[in-house]
């Protein structure tokens, strides 16, 4: 399976002064998914065309999956979520691999990402206790958080999760306060590394100026970990930090394991404590397009260890245990998504193609604008030779409601004709939301040439539950 590319990243160390909001060199060259003519790059790799252009993925015609489950439907290939996470382990040994359940969750899936040796971090009481549900072991969670509620905090001790990370100092009191007497809850501190990466302002959470940690740069940091070990009921095991998401460059992560270390080494003199963990986060980038950048693991696990043990040796400090965070690059290339078309209109500058969903199921054009590389589903190589440019829109009222701009798609679509997105797997349902009260699509699980229902459609009945105020 060509789940994860391993090509090589021709990344170079950036030396100690590198400037935070330039941590990577402007001629690095990252990996890139494999261009050129294959379409399907993109897509899961069980993913094929057959002869009279249906889309196969884990055996299962997408045409096959529409007309049974309706549209929109998000598609879900079991076995290239199992190769990812395979794939990580082996990029990371002897480290531990939560997969985010911020990009996508639901009970089959932390059940799969458990069988593979992984765990998990989560962000609020909603996902702990669905993981939980699902059989998931709670002391292999990690609980994150900007602004945990006091529920979310009660909810982690109750279940009993691995660790918690602290993210405010209001959360240290708050915290230990929770903690029944005799216990102590593992913490780790989220720290600030002052490096910004990612691929959208929005999407960068390790520089200085957003809301996310406490700084390394003004002291914050410090004073939290003098307070933390001043808790008996507190367990510092170690630092997180999370530069940002789509990273597609492995420079930033060195430089921040460097400056991790160096905290580390302060914390010995300061306080004669040896950290046992240091969590770089995730972030790792994927390709939405054939040729767009990716970010592999593998590269990144041979440098990160290799900066890592250097550091340590430099400081005179024991290598830490690694933990490292990946969510969008071991569920989004897994998902595609696939639409029904219900109207074509030709305007004087743009075509726009309206299909059954939009920014309710995939809010991330919308966001960040991301761009997708959309295909027509069902029509024989002979009927699609022929290009045009289309802009693809939902169905929502908002002008902002695009889902590709400006795309390359086959002459002659028309209403009832089926558009898939690859790449899908991540933040389109756990972001979806049920504007204009569309209810949010199922998720369909594929595997071995069978197709089963994981999360059904929300209903019509559904929303009007929720409505008690007549």
């Amino acid at each position: 399976m060509n789940a994860i590319p391993v090509n090589p990243i021709p990344v170079t160390t950036p030396p100690e002064n590198t400037p935070p909001e330039n941590t990577a060199p402007e001629d690095t060259a990252p990996a890139t998914a494999p261009p050129g003519p294959d379409a399907l790059s993109v897509w899961p790799g069980s993913a094929r065309e057959e002869a009279d252009g249906r889309v196969l993925v884990g055996g299962v015609g997408l045409e096959t999956v529409a007309a049974r489950y309706g549209t929109p439907v998000y598609v879900l290939d079991e076995a290239e979520v199992r190769a990812r996470c395979r794939a990580y382990r082996g990029a990371f040994p002897g480290a531990c691999v939560h997969y985010a359940a911020k990009a996508f969750l639901c009970r089959a899936f932390a059940r799969w990402v458990e069988e593979e040796g992984l765990g998990l971090d989560v962000c609020s009481a909603g996902e702990l206790e669905l993981a939980v549900a699902a059989g998931f072991p709670a002391g292999r969670i990690l609980f994150h958080g900007n602004a945990k509620s006091p529920e979310d905090l009660r909810a982690a001790l109750r279940h009993g999760v691995g660790r918690v990370v602290i993210d405010d100092p209001v959360e240290i009191a708050r915290l230990a306060a929770t903690v029944d007497p005799g216990r102590r809850q593992g913490v780790m501190l989220r720290v600030t590394p002052d490096v910004a990466a990612g691929a959208h302002p929005k999407i960068r959470t390790g520089g200085e100026g957003q809301k996310f940690g406490l700084s390394l740069r003004d002291g914050h940091a410090r004073h939290a970990i003098a307070r933390i070990l001043d808790q008996p009921r507190l367990r510092l095991t170690g630092l997180h930090c999370h530069l940002g998401s789509q990273i597609t460059d492995v420079a930033p992560y060195l430089v921040a394991v460097r400056r991790l270390v160096g905290l580390m080494s302060r914390v010995r003199d300061a306080h004669g404590v040896l950290l046992p963990e240091l969590d770089i986060g995730g972030g790792h980038g994927i390709a939405y397009r054939p040729g767009d950048p990716v970010l592999d693991p593998a590269e990144l696990g041979r440098r990160v260890r290799a900066e890592l043990a250097a550091g340590c040796a430099r400081a005179g400090l024991p290598v830490p245990r690694l933990v490292v965070e990946p969510g969008r690059a071991v569920s989004g290339p897994a998902g595609v998504a696939v639409y029904r078309v219900l109207a074509v209109k030709r305007g004087p500058r743009r075509t726009f193609v309206a299909v059954d969903g939009g920014m309710s199921d995939n809010p991330r054009p919308a966001l960040y604008g991301v761009r997708y590389a959309p295909r027509l589903l069902g029509r024989p190589p002979a009927e699609v030779a022929e290009t045009e440019t289309v802009t693809v829109v939902g169905r929502h009222c908002e002008a902002g409601d695009v889902l590709a701009e400006d795309v390359p798609l086959p002459v002659g679509v028309r209403p009832g004709d089926l558009l898939a997105l690859p790449a899908a797997g991540a933040y389109h349902l756990s972001m979806a939301s049920s504007y204009n009260l569309v209810g949010r699509p199922p998720v369909v699980a594929v595997a071995d040439g069978a197709a089963r229902l994981l999360v059904r459609r929300e209903t019509a009945a559904d929303l009007r539950q929720r409505d008690v105020g007549l």
